[in-house]
């Protein structure tokens, strides 16, 4: 019998590839909401046992397996229970791994997964591949692991909680896009959150693939001596001679150097994201594609089609000479932190939400020249506050999201940028990052506040 903890998107999609591989299936969540209803609904009528608004040790006690859902923390209480804690678990990557046929392209790292994992997507489909992305972006893989026939490839965007519960999880690709501290309220230390990163090279054979970046010599550390072939890629820096991967050259062209050479892409004016960054996440991208087959015609197609993702980095409207930035999917400092290097506009800077644990004083540097007010809001606005406050000009306001909005607004003239990058969670305010970028970009368009 398996247990399934969580009943969101994955932990539904596992459930239902348990009791197709049949299993006996007992899943549970600790919420009770609508959406959860209908999920251990469709549960129970798939010949399972469901429940919200909390979970069974006796039941999960019962289990031989325990399929954890990736919105489920390891410090969540139920993982702490003892009679819980002697069975075994896994994430549910990890499950829907096992039952996949197909080669995967993993994607980790603190910041730009998401847009790494759609990008190295859209390259592959693009090419004419069924190469969906999946994980935390997308589509369940449990899902995807239902498909018949199988797709050509699958692109995951996997977290830190997901590789912490795996066991034969082996991607013929991995990407590192580049580590920063995170998840500091729910880990002890940054230490052992890089130690959950580094079980992506558990399973490394000589056979696997590494995309690392070249630049950040904890990514390059998190790999250490793992098996297989690396590809390192770079923004800032000359490769070595004899080094395979990708980088920037000196007129501003992305080149890919691997077994068979060094080949030209598109020029960094040809992408349609924003910043450096985004040229990283690109030559990562690219050599996914490449080491997955992909003809390097349809790589230079896909780069120059593919479009920024809703809530990262997403130019929303100029209105009144104001362009309005959406990047909500900044849920840390590191991620702020990149955001502004890619602004090049005076800047009005949103943050706040809920506090993860990081010191919003090492934004300064980014801050300088750039940033000409913060709009400090939500439950980490005293915090704000008072770190940025002496440095920065800070506004800080206690009421709701209207009033941020327009503060920010009351703060910018014709040329301008208000950029929403939190550096926070946003569940202080908001059921998740995605309903907070909606809510800014309906009222940066003048909605009003019934959008």
């Amino acid at each position: 019998m398996v247990a399934v903890l969580g009943l969101a998107r994955s932990g539904r999609a596992a459930a239902e590839l348990a009791l197709r591989a049949g299993y006996r299936v007992y899943a549970s969540d600790v919420g009770d909401t609508p959406a959860l209803r209908e999920a251990a609904e469709a549960v129970r009528r798939a010949g399972g046992e469901a429940e919200v608004g909390g979970h069974s040790v006796e039941k999960i006690a019962a289990c031989d397996l325990i399929v954890v859902s990736p919105g489920i923390p390891p410090t969540a209480p139920i993982l702490a229970e003892p009679r819980v804690a002697a069975v075994p678990r896994v994430s549910e990557l990890e499950f829907a791994f096992r039952y996949l046929d197909a080669p995967v392209a993993a994607v980790t790292g603190t910041n730009g997964k998401t847009t790494t994992t759609a990008l190295a997507s859209h390259l592959l489909q693009t090419a004419g591949l069924d190469a969906p992305a999946a994980g935390n972006i997308g589509l369940a893989l449990s899902e995807v692991a239902r498909r018949d026939p199988a797709p050509d490839w699958v692109v995951v965007e996997a977290s830190s909680f997901q590789l912490a519960d795996i066991d034969t999880f082996a991607p013929r690709i991995g990407v590192v896009t580049n580590l920063a501290p995170d998840h500091l309220d729910r880990y002890p230390s940054v230490e052992a959150y890089y130690a959950d990163k580094a079980r992506l090279f558990e399973n490394a054979t000589d056979a696997s693939a590494w995309v690392l970046n070249g630049e950040s010599p904890e990514v390059l550390a998190l790999a250490g001596e793992a098996p297989g072939r690396r590809y390192l890629f770079r923004v800032r820096s000359v490769p070595e001679p004899d080094e395979l991967g990708g980088f920037v050259a000196d007129d501003g062209t992305l080149v890919l150097r691997t077994q068979a050479g060094a080949v030209p892409l598109v020029h960094t004016s040809e992408l349609r994201i924003l910043g450096e960054h985004n040229r990283a996440n690109a030559l990562a991208a690219s050599l996914v594609a490449v080491l997955a087959g992909v003809d390097v015609d349809a790589v230079r197609e896909g780069l120059r089609t593919f479009r920024a993702l809703e809530h990262r980095l997403e130019p929303i409207v100029e209105r009144n000479g104001i362009l309005w930035i959406n990047d909500s999917k900044a849920t840390n400092v590191e991620s702020t932190r990149v955001a502004l290097r890619s602004i090049t506009r005076p800047t009005v800077l949103l943050l706040g939400g809920r506090h993860k644990g990081e010191p919003y004083t090492t934004l300064l540097p980014e801050m300088k020249d750039r940033v000409k007010a913060v709009v400090a809001y939500g439950e980490a606005a005293r915090l704000v506050e008072a770190d940025l406050a002496g440095a920065v000009r800070v506004e800080r306001v206690d009421g709701p999201f209207e009033d941020v909005i327009a503060r920010a607004e009351s703060l910018a003239v014709p040329g301008d940028v208000i950029l929403l990058s939190p550096a926070c969670s946003s569940y202080d305010m908001f059921r998740n990052y995605e309903e907070r970028g909606r809510r800014f970009a309906a009222l940066a368009r003048g909605e009003g506040a019934d959008a």
